[in-house]
C-alpha cells in the first residue's frame, strides 16, 4: 500500500468517475452506429470538457497521440481549470477503450483514466507492448516476458493447485498472436479470445468471477500503462516491453525519453506513487454494466474506481436525469 498523496487528495476520487461518466454516456449515443470515429471523438470531446472543471494544472501523458496526429486529448496537452496555479498531475486516458467494440455494439467497451502526481506514470509512446498480467494472491516474479507462455501458465497452475487445462489465458483475437495461441492450445488450457479491449482483459485478472487466470499478448502500450496503474490499486502483477516495427517508432519512443528500447518495465516503472483509475461501462461487459436509458429518457452508468493509497476498490452506479 503506498502513502496517500496530498496532490490527490485536492482532486477527488467521485471527480474521476465524473470524467469518466460524461465519456460514456457521450460515446454510448453512438453505440451499434458502425462509426468508430464518431463514437470516439464525442468521448473525447466529453471527457475533455469534463477534465476542464477540474481544480487542477493537468497534463495529458497518456493520450490520442501526438498534437499532428490527433487533435483531440493528446500527449502533452494541458487540462483543469487552474493551469499554472493548481496541482500538477499526470493524466494517462482512452476516453472510448474499444472504438470497433462500440461501432459494433460488442461488449466491453470503456471510458478509462488514471491520474497521478506529475512524473509518476510512464509517458509510453503510441507503440505495441508484449504484456503479461495476473492478479494478486501469487508470489512476486510468477510471471515473466523472459519466459515461454508455457512456462508462465505452468507456474501460475503450479501454485493454484490445479493442471494447466483448468488455466483461463485471455488474448486478443489478432492474427499476431496465432503462435501464442497454438501453444496454449497444445499445452491444453483455456484461451478467452477477446475483439479489443485489453485494459478490460487486464483488469478480468483481478476478479475470480471471470474466472480469467493470466492476460498474454501484445496491445497499445498506452493501454498497458492505464491497466497498469488500475493493478496498483487492487495488487497484481503485470510485466510490459515496448515492441517497435520500424526506426519511426524508435524515434518517437526517444523523443518521450525512452533510452533502454529492450526494457522489461514492472507495475512499479509504468505507475509509480498513489494513483487513482476510473473505468465506466459503455457497452455491457464482464467487469462494468454499459449505459442504459430508461422509458422516461434517464441514464444509469456503472463505473468502479479505485486508489493505490487504501487499496480501495468503489463500484458506483449513477442515475443521470434526461438528456
Amino acid at each position: 500500500m503506498q502513502p496517500s498523496s496530498d496532490i490527490l487528495d485536492r482532486i477527488l476520487v467521485l471527480e474521476m468517475v465524473r470524467v469518466t461518466e460524461a465519456a460514456a454516456i457521450a460515446a454510448a449515443r453512438l453505440i451499434g452506429r458502425g462509426d468508430e470515429k464518431a463514437a470516439d471523438a464525442a468521448a473525447v470531446e466529453a471527457m475533455r470538457a469534463a477534465l476542464n472543471e477540474l481544480p487542477m494544472d493537468g497534463t495529458v501523458v497518456i493520450g490520442e497521440g501526438e498534437r499532428d496526429e490527433a487533435p483531440m486529448l493528446f500527449i502533452g496537452e494541458k487540462v483543469g481549470s487552474e493551469i499554472g496555479t493548481g496541482p500538477k498531475i499526470d493524466i494517462a486516458l482512452d476516453p472510448l477503450e474499444g472504438t470497433t467494440i462500440t461501432a459494433k455494439a460488442g461488449p466491453n467497451a470503456l471510458a478509462v483514466l488514471a491520474v497521478a502526481e506529475e512524473g509518476n506514470l510512464l509517458n509510453a509512446p503510441d507503440v505495441y507492448m508484449d504484456k503479461i498480467a495476473v492478479g494478486p494472491g501469487y508470489s512476486a516474479g510468477i510471471i515473466s516476458l523472459e519466459k515461454s507462455p508455457s512456462e508462465n501458465v505452468l507456474a501460475v497452475a503450479k501454485e493454484k493447485g490445479v493442471s494447466p487445462g483448468e488455466i483461463i489465458v485471455c488474448v486478443l483475437d489478432r492474427p499476431r498472436h496465432e503462435k501464442l495461441i497454438a501453444e496454449l492450445r497444445e499445452l491444453g488450457c483455456g484461451i478467452m479470445l477477446i475483439p479489443d479491449g485489453d485494459v478490460a482483459g487486464v483488469i478480468a485478472t483481478t476478479n475470480p468471477d471471470t474466472t480469467i487466470d493470466i492476460y498474454m499478448g501484445s496491445g497499445g502500450a498506452p493501454e498497458g500503462v492505464l491497466a497498469a496503474a488500475a493493478l496498483r490499486c487492487v495488487g497484481g502483477q503485470f510485466k510490459g516491453r515496448l515492441l517497435f516495427r520500424n526506426d519511426d517508432e524508435r524515434l518517437r519512443a526517444r523523443k518521450w525519453g525512452i533510452e533502454d528500447l529492450d526494457k522489461i518495465y514492472d507495475l512499479e516503472e509504468l505507475a509509480k506513487g498513489d494513483c487513482i483509475f476510473a473505468a465506466t461501462g459503455v457497452t455491457h461487459g464482464s467487469l462494468l454494466a454499459g449505459v442504459k436509458r430508461s422509458r422516461d429518457g434517464k441514464l444509469t452508468t456503472e463505473s468502479v474506481v479505485m486508489r493505490a493509497s487504501s487499496g480501495t476498490v468503489r463500484w458506483v452506479k449513477s442515475e443521470h436525469g434526461a438528456r
